[in-house]
């Protein structure tokens, strides 16, 4: 007959296990808090490695370093407060509007003004680059969008349909002929530059704050007062569902590399994540001040989250050589049919379709398994205690050995050393709830097998004494918890009498005087 290796007898748990999803945004750590000149109205990301930042405060645009989280540059050619500071797609390029009714292009490296757009005759709040690299897109308090041509600098689309400020756009990166834009006027509109015209306009309750394109460009996320509302394109914007676990007006919304969690920070101090399959949230970040913008870094290693108060927070990610030869090994994997992809090797993890067969490895015995395998109890205990396992395993085995009537056998004939590890975990565990009934035996059974020899012993006569004390205060918190709950039953009773005695006067005199 095969040996059935020992089984710990795990309680059920009443705090709900952390997900593998909390554990991945929780290490997201040691947040590096900068401030500002003023409220951090913008973030954004260089899509080239080392992934810089650049912040939007004030009358400037800080550049920080991806690497040392140190400022590298300090773009600051506004005379007026500035908004929307982007990077090109190839990280040479930024734009900015201001409340001078300018967009201004800079280059990255020199910080020189390479191109001033003249034509909003109020504030821009929203400037973006187009796909095509050479296009910018701005949006305006004059209630228009406009598309600037950087070679000629001048307006090559212009829009007019807006009743309100527009304060939010967005671009679809794979097709660069389609751009979105936001406004207080409770609406979001997407644009066909080639027909110069609104092809879809989507309504909400509320000014909106932020648009946000998915992968793909099949929905779009718009965030208005505390929610997030989702729209599918590839049904010409039909509204799919909302998120709203904010308490407070949601103003930035950005996504991670995969397209799969996208990130909301609200007026509520948090920022939250969720899960775009599922539409639910999966985690949630406390900051000390009303969130305005939000970004993570194309690597996913990097968030970054400006508040009204001026300061900017800056997480980052450890990544593990795992993961970094996941990604390697990802990037590097060849196309299917092709001699590399045949000759790719056992490293391969194969795509996620393929068919997988697994392999059992067969599992050896622990120590305490083998020596109980062989009926030599004194060996398996000793085994038990002396590798440092956690109490639920050394339990699990003193209930195997009661069961096996060897407990007796597994105690008797021991000296001072090989006693004193068992009187330990007696002293450590004897009050824990779920082992106090299987110790209180054990102790019994071992005053019985060494009480008349156990004060030979200085160091186990000491141990004894606390597991004495440890005894006795566990009896008067038993004690006190015993008067507490007769204190509540009698407040109880009282209570009920008090209740039936309002709704009932003369019964309740009645059952007083019986």
């Amino acid at each position: 007959m095969e040996y059935k290796p020992l089984g710990t007898r795990r309680a059920a748990r009443s705090v709900r296990r952390a997900l593998p999803e909390v554990g991945y945004w929780r290490k997201f750590q040691s947040p590096v808090l900068v401030k500002e000149y003023g409220m951090v109205t913008s973030l954004d990301f260089s899509p080239v490695k080392p992934h810089d930042l650049v912040v939007t405060a004030s009358t400037r645009l800080q550049v920080y370093n991806g690497r040392t989280s140190q400022l590298k540059k300090s773009v600051t050619r506004f005379s007026s407060p500035a908004h929307s500071g982007s990077f090109r797609s190839d990280g040479k390029l930024l734009v900015a509007g201001d409340d001078s009714n300018l967009v201004q292009v800079f280059d990255v490296g020199s910080r020189a003004i390479l191109r001033t757009f003249k034509g909003h005759t109020d504030p821009v709040h929203i400037t973006r680059f187009l796909p095509n690299k050479v296009h910018v897109l701005s949006g305006s308090d004059d209630k228009t969008v406009r598309v600037w041509d950087i070679p000629s600098q001048t307006a090559v689309n212009e829009f007019t349909d807006h009743t309100d400020y527009v304060r939010s756009g967005a671009v679809f990166a794979e097709n660069p002929n389609l751009v979105a834009t936001g406004s207080y006027d409770h609406t979001v509109k997407i644009w066909d530059l080639r027909a110069n015209m609104c092809t879809a306009t989507m309504e909400i309750s509320d000014p909106v704050e932020d648009v946000l394109v998915f992968p793909g460009g099949g929905v779009v996320a718009v965030s208005g007062g505390p929610n997030v509302h989702l729209y599918d394109m590839l049904m010409g914007g039909r509204y799919l569902t909302g998120m709203g676990n904010h308490e407070k007006t949601v103003t930035s919304m950005c996504m991670d590399s995969t397209g799969g969690r996208l990130l909301a920070g609200s007026l509520d101090h948090h920022v939250k994540i969720y899960d775009v399959q599922s539409f639910k949230m999966v985690f949630n970040i406390n900051y000390p001040a009303p969130v305005l913008s939000v970004a993570l870094s194309p690597d996913d290693t990097m968030l970054a989250v400006g508040m009204t108060s001026g300061v900017f927070s800056l997480r980052k990610r450890a990544v593990t050589a795992r993961e970094q030869a996941d990604k390697k090994r990802g990037a590097e994997q060849s196309v299917g049919g092709r001699k590399a992809h045949l000759l790719r090797g056992p490293p391969s993890r194969g795509a996620d379709d393929d068919l997988r067969i697994e392999h059992r490895r067969r599992k050896g015995l622990a120590d305490y398994d083998a020596f109980l395998r062989k009926f030599q109890y004194a060996k398996a205990l000793d085994a038990v205690l002396s590798n440092n396992r956690n109490g639920l395993t050394v339990v699990s085995l003193l209930q195997e050995l009661v069961h096996r009537d060897g407990l007796t056998t597994a105690l008797s004939g021991r000296d001072e050393l090989s006693l004193d590890p068992i009187v330990l975990f007696l002293v450590k565990y004897i009050d824990h709830p779920r082992y106090t009934g299987l110790l209180i035996k054990v102790a019994e059974k071992l005053l019985d097998i060494y009480g008349d020899l156990l004060h030979q012993s200085t160091r186990i006569a000491n141990l004894l004494i606390r597991l004495r004390a440890k005894v006795r205060m566990e009896l008067r918190l038993q004690q006190d918890l015993t008067m507490l709950l007769g204190s509540m039953d009698m407040l109880m009773s009282a209570c009920e009498i008090g209740h039936a005695k309002a709704g009932h006067p003369e019964s309740a005199e009645e059952g007083i005087a019986n």
